[in-house]
Order: C-alpha cells, then structure tokens, then sequence
C-alpha cells in the first residue's frame, strides 16, 4: 500500500494553521514553517507571494471546513438543543487538540491584519451567527429552546461565548472549563 503524497501547498496550510491556532498570526514567520517543512522560504512564496496572502487562504480553507462540519451537523436528525451542543463540540474538538479557533486567533491580532483577512474574519463570524440564528429560530419554533430576545442576539452570545470560553480555559489547558461553560450556554437554552 503507498503513501498518499500531500501537495506542497496544503502541507503549508496545515503547518501554518496550526501555527496560527498555537501562537497567533503575529506569531510565526516564513521561516518557521519553511524550517518545520524542511523548504526554503522562496518555495513558500512561489505559493503565497506573502503572509496575506496565506493568512487569506487559511481562512477560507478553515471556513470551508467549519461550513461542511455545520452542514454535516444539519443532516443529522436531531434536534435544535442537539444542533447547538454538536456546534459547541466542534471548538471543542479543536481546543482538545491543544488549538484554538482559528478566527478567533485571528480575532485576537485584528488591529494588524491587512484588510483582506480582517473582512474574512469578520464574514466567518457572521456565518456562524446566521446557522446558529436558524437554529435558534427553529428550536423557538418547535418548542426545544426557550431564549428572550432575538434569535441573532442570541446566536451572538453563542459564538462570543464559546470564544471566551476557550481563551479563558486555555492557560489553564483544561477542557473540562470549556466545556462547563459551554454546557452552561447551551442548556440554558434547552426546554426538558
């Protein structure tokens, strides 16, 4: 059985994803994954003339992902309580992993990153807002969530606290603090 060969630009993506989920944009260089890729920086830069423009691929490549993984979670019979535990275990899943979001990561460095990135970053939270707005909106519907408000007010809380939740649990590298608070947000919207 052979090796399945990763092309040169996706192992770039992966390095530099995790990267930028461990440190930061700000917090690494070329250099670093050119060293970790064993590559010359000018191989990076045949794929990504520059830091934004792998900053912006990062972004749609996890974005994507992000979308396939909530279109993934709709497909499943269950129901809204259920949708929004699913979408609190996809940080989840990434925090296990010693990581953070990415666009919170990102979220974190925007007063630096060209504008580009920083209108990506902002369309993937409004993306999760809007799924989670569904959401909410059918679980008021069907009688599983019970909230005040607006369902993108809510939907906001949602992703705002999911964010916090991993920043302030990630000193303590503790995902059970994450995933305390994230019950906390999640069940309180659930009608037993």
């Amino acid at each position: 059985m052979g090796t399945i060969q990763v092309d040169t630009p996706t192992q770039i993506l992966d390095v530099a994803e995790r990267l930028v989920q461990e440190r930061g944009f700000n917090g690494f260089s070329y250099a670093d994954v050119a060293k970790e890729l064993g590559v010359t920086k000018a191989a990076l830069h045949y794929h990504f003339p520059g830091k934004a423009e792998l900053g912006e691929a990062l972004i749609e490549r996890y974005a994507r992902r992000f979308a396939e993984a909530l279109d993934a979670v709709n497909e499943r019979d269950i129901d809204a309580a259920d949708k929004l535990r699913a979408y609190a275990q996809l940080y989840a899943q990434v925090f296990s992993d010693d990581r953070m979001c990415l666009c919170g990561m990102l979220a974190a460095d925007y007063a630096t990153l060209p504008d580009p990135m920083r209108e990506r970053v902002v369309r993937f939270f409004d993306d999760n807002e809007v799924w989670l707005s569904h959401v909410l909106d059918e679980g008021r519907k069907d009688g599983t969530l019970h909230f005040q408000g607006r369902p993108k007010s809510v939907a906001r809380t949602i992703v705002g606290g999911l964010e916090g939740a991993m920043l302030v649990a990630r000193p303590y590298g503790d995902i059970d603090r994450f995933r305390q608070a994230a019950s906390l947000l999640i069940d309180g919207l659930a009608v037993e």
